[in-house]
């Protein structure tokens, strides 16, 4: 007769039961999938000394050119504005201003809202060129004229999705549905931390609400959750619950955190699992971030001037003080800086949504600190190594939407064309690249 196993064997036996398939593919990332992932990048222009291989080809493990980004800042604003009224200029849209669009634009499309036969829509601003790309840029954006030569303008984006949580997750994962990692994710993921005292990847929110495709547009998906983007607040604790609970001192909160990961190193030994190991880091780097994210997020410490430059003010909540913490992680090294804005769904469903009405409103919120970001990047010598990027989540229609009779101006959600921009880290400064139809459809 077999003999009863002992206590230790017992926990080893349910731990080989626990653990899955995913566990099992995990590990072996790090035995046959590196063999395996060596072999592949020997021979590329990025891999050959990622394992330690000699390099085998002239390019010596050299991309084509020198990578120069190390560290990106991300400005999405939610919603999405209407490139017709900003960036991507067409006279031809006001020559048909409230006359039927032609069929071409509408017929066999996929609209969100339109119905029936639209209207076109022209442009209530006037544009005028700036920089050496000669870009035109709507009256609506006085002070990102001044940084024109400093970006490069893209209008040729577009996506295959029409509705804005999937359009966001398309845009950041790669997929429109949730579970797969975010671009920041895999940021962080491939290249790791610069600072051990603060996340890689930093999610900062603004306008009111949180985006619509929610956490999962920063979400981890299959990536140890350590890679997850933190949400930080430009108010109060700068993440939740960071600070110590009453009658509890930072030493006793040291002792609590030591015996978390005691218990948790024991659990990780009995039964395998890789997401305890997560865990026992972010203990650690939540117990380090006590110390370095309040001075970190403090923008009171910055000199007035700065302030005056951004539009920021100390103890609020706004873009304007985001963009400035923005370049506060920068400087501390933050590989991912993640800023959603919400408010740029202009339907003109009303005064709250319009073009007329409410469109100047967001601009003049975001137009002042976005070019001071860039600026004050430049001045510090940051620009260079540092991405930044500013856009939405898909274009928006030539026609009026008019939905249900408003006669309000606004315009509906498109996935064929849209505009971004781009400034810094190797980015070609003063271009402007593609072009739309004179339509802008």
């Amino acid at each position: 007769m077999n003999e009863p196993m002992n206590v230790h064997d017992e926990l080893k036996f349910a731990g080989a039961r626990v653990i899955t398939r995913r566990h099992f593919l995990s590990r072996m990332t790090k035995s046959f999938g590196a063999v395996a992932l060596a072999g592949l990048l020997n021979g590329g222009l990025m891999g050959s000394n990622i394992f330690g291989a000699q390099a085998s080809s002239a390019f010596a493990g050299l991309p084509h050119f020198a990578p120069k980004a190390k560290r990106i800042i991300y400005l999405h604003m939610a919603g999405s504005p209407p490139q017709h009224d900003l960036l991507d200029y067409k006279p031809k849209l006001n020559d048909y201003h409230m006359k039927p669009a032609p069929e071409s634009l509408y017929k066999d499309q996929r609209l969100a809202f339109i119905e029936g036969v639209p209207d076109i829509l022209g442009t209530p601003y006037s544009f005028e060129q700036y920089g050496q790309s000669g870009a035109w840029v709507s009256e609506l954006l006085p002070h990102f004229t001044s940084i024109v030569d400093d970006t490069c303008i893209i209008r040729s984006m577009h996506t295959d999705e029409f509705n804005h949580a999937p359009a966001q997750l398309f845009l950041y994962t790669g997929g429109p549905r949730p579970g797969r990692p975010s671009m920041g994710s895999w940021m962080t993921y491939g290249l790791g931390s610069d600072n051990r005292d603060l996340p890689a990847f930093v999610v900062l929110v603004s306008g009111g609400k949180n985006p619509a495709a929610g956490s999962n547009a920063w979400g981890n998906g299959f990536l140890p959750s350590i890679h997850q983007g933190v949400q930080c607040r430009s108010e109060g604790d700068p993440v939740l619950y960071l600070s110590n609970p009453k009658g509890m001192d930072r030493d006793v909160r040291r002792k609590t955190i030591d015996t978390l990961t005691q218990l948790n190193e024991e659990h990780a030994q009995d039964f395998g699992d890789p997401e305890t190991l997560t865990r026992i880091e972010q203990y650690e780097l939540a117990f380090r971030m006590q110390m370095a994210a309040p001075e970190t997020m403090d923008i009171a410490k910055e000199p007035q001037h700065i302030l005056d430059m951004y539009g920021a003010e100390p103890g609020g909540a706004s873009f304007a003080n985001n963009c400035l913490l923005a370049r506060r992680l920068a400087e501390a090294n933050v590989r991912f800086v993640q800023l959603f804005d919400w408010g740029w769904d202009t339907h003109g469903t009303g005064a709250g949504d319009d073009i007329i009405n409410h469109l100047p409103k967001k601009c003049k919120q975001m137009d002042r600190p976005v070019t001071a970001l860039v600026k004050d990047l430049k001045q510090r010598g940051m620009l260079d190594d540092t991405l930044v990027v500013w856009s939405g989540e898909f274009g928006r229609t030539p026609m009026n939407e008019a939905r249900h009779g408003s006669e309000y101006l606004g315009r509906d959600h498109h996935p064929g064309c849209f505009t971004i921009w781009m400034a810094g880290g190797g980015v070609r400064p003063g271009t402007v690249i593609g072009e739309t139809c004179d339509f802008g459809h």
